[in-house]
């Protein structure tokens, strides 16, 4: 337990994705392969059921600590989290105890069926035996809310450093379906237990921004024009009666859409399709912000299912009945994707419409009305073009609409990292909400290395606070701030949360008065 506590502190101590894969690596090189195998399940969700309520955690740590039941509410309502209070309140352990984390995780499988005293003394021992980060993680595991912030990726991305085996068949093997008590480790990371040639997506056909005027693309009945849609661009594969989902970011996130995974399944024969996975209710596509809600989770819960039901726009044919179409130009593809959709209807799956359009004049006009669908602007597929592997200029292109634009003041600053770490380089900025301000995005780009010496200059001379290595300063630079979407959000205290901000230009000419106030960018909220 301990070198898995270790290897959790180090988790949570840096941001830095090379740390956490060395983290990780080192883990395994050195854990048994039972705990090797207990880490690859309790990183991909696959943790026992609750065997010991929380409650009667709670009161033990109480009648141990020896402490009246409102400090420690207190107490928990200081720190946030019921493991850590638990580990903070109970005394120094009188005992050390050495167990693997395999060894930790069957006896708390075993407490199944068992009184709440042999489970109280289970638990009692346990918490007299280890230190404070080992207490955390234990009770973390016991009450079946262990979570840590690695995603899959960076979990096969440490496996397969440490193995060298091919990341995809990692992916594969280990977000099938497998239990610690019938798997090899080895067998796991190497793909033994599976055939990850089912489930290999094709490398993502990818669009360039279009730079130049629209005319200049000749012949408008040469392109075949859709919507360019703000959700998560991903493969739908169907093989051998196998479903997967993949990610542009080479993630398996088959679990995270049950209703679109559920639809694949009850179409006839194999298939590769690529497609835009949205939230879709009452016929229309909901924001992004609504799409994250649901991203990441292990399990979806009935309601939100309810709530924010996703489907797959799709919009190339580039697999069937195990026939890579690839090479087939885009107008023959389509073609295809149309009949076996109109073979294969469902509510999961809708086919990403073409648009009609008489000349490149209406199909501006077009592209610059797509944000009150949802929409980033337009794709522009060359009727001939091939599924071609990454990009090739001037067979796809995307035309997005322009960016909103706001003025906010700066509040916060931050220095950067490496040759910019003398200077503050990452801001967070404010807008109007009534007679305070109140911040709604960070940026740390658009501005000359002059401003940037000119923006800290006025950092060290105007600080008001400091928290860390952020600084609170005089709400009195102004700066335009491009951002792509805008949606509701409960996690900022705006209420809203902007994606992709940038900085513009520094608004000399404008006082904090001038601001944008938050009531209206609201309002552009569809």
């Amino acid at each position: 337990m301990r070198n898995f506590a270790q290897l959790i502190s180090a988790l949570e101590s840096t941001n830095k994705t090379n740390a956490k894969l060395d983290a990780m690596v080192q883990y395994l090189q050195t854990a048994p392969d039972a705990d090797k195998l207990w880490f690859v399940a309790l990183f991909t969700g696959k943790r026992p059921k609750r065997n010991v309520s929380t409650a009667l955690m709670k009161d033990w740590a109480i009648e141990i600590a020896q402490i009246p039941y409102w400090l420690f509410v207190e107490s928990y309502s200081s720190v946030g989290d019921l493991g850590e209070t638990l580990s903070l309140v109970l005394p120094a352990p009188s005992q050390v105890m050495q167990k693997t984390l395999s060894e930790w995780m069957q006896e708390i499988i075993s407490l199944t069926g068992k009184s709440d005293e042999e489970k109280k003394n289970f638990v009692l021992n346990a918490w007299d035996g280890l230190d404070f980060t080992e207490r955390f993680i234990f009770n973390k595991l016991l009450g079946g809310s262990f979570r840590i912030g690695v995603s899959s990726k960076m979990l096969v991305n440490a496996l397969a450093k440490y193995s060298d085996n091919e990341p995809t068949a990692i992916m594969h093997s280990i977000m099938g379906k497998w239990s610690v008590e019938t798997t090899d480790f080895e067998d796991l990371i190497s793909g033994k237990n599976s055939n990850p040639d089912l489930s290999k997506p094709y490398p993502f056909c990818l669009a360039y921004p279009l730079e130049k005027e629209i005319t200049e693309l000749g012949n408008s009945l040469d392109w075949a024009v859709e919507y360019k849609w703000d959700g998560i661009r991903g493969q739908f594969i169907k093989r051998e009666d196998e479903v997967f989902i993949w990610s542009r970011g080479e993630e398996l996130v088959t679990p995270q859409f049950p209703e679109i995974a559920d639809a694949l399944q009850k179409i006839p024969g194999d298939f590769v399709i690529d497609g835009e996975i949205l939230v879709v209710k009452n016929g229309e596509v909901l924001n992004f912000n609504e799409l994250q809600k649901r991203l990441n989770r292990k399990n979806i819960p009935k309601k939100m299912l309810e709530e924010l039901p996703v489907a797959a726009f799709v919009y190339d044919l580039i697999e069937l009945n195990s026939v890579d179409l690839r090479t087939e130009p885009f107008q023959q593809r389509r073609q295809k994707l149309e009949t076996w959709m109109l073979g294969n209807p469902s509510s999961a799956l809708k086919i990403s419409d073409k648009i009609k359009f008489n000349d490149w004049a209406e199909l501006n006009d077009i592209r610059e009305n797509a944000r009150d669908i949802n929409a980033e602007g337009l794709m522009l597929k060359n009727q001939n073009s091939h599924y071609h592997s990454g990009r090739k200029k001037g067979d796809w292109w995307k035309w997005k609409i322009s960016p909103l634009t706001i003025d906010a003041v700066l509040i916060y600053a931050q220095k950067g990292s490496g040759r910019r770490s003398s200077y503050y380089t990452d801001y967070t900025f404010a807008v109007k909400d009534g007679d305070k301000l109140v911040t709604l995005a960070k940026a740390y780009s658009g501005l000359t290395d002059k401003e940037i010496m000119e923006v800290s200059k006025f950092v060290n001379a105007n600080a008001v606070e400091k928290y860390g290595p952020v600084k609170t300063v005089k709400p009195e630079l102004v700066f335009e701030i491009a951002f792509e979407g805008i949606g509701f959000s409960s996690r900022h205290k705006s209420g809203v949360a902007v994606r992709f901000p940038r900085i513009v230009r520094w608004r000399k000419d404008k006082t904090v008065d001038e601001i944008d106030e938050l009531e209206e960018i609201k309002k552009w909220i569809k």
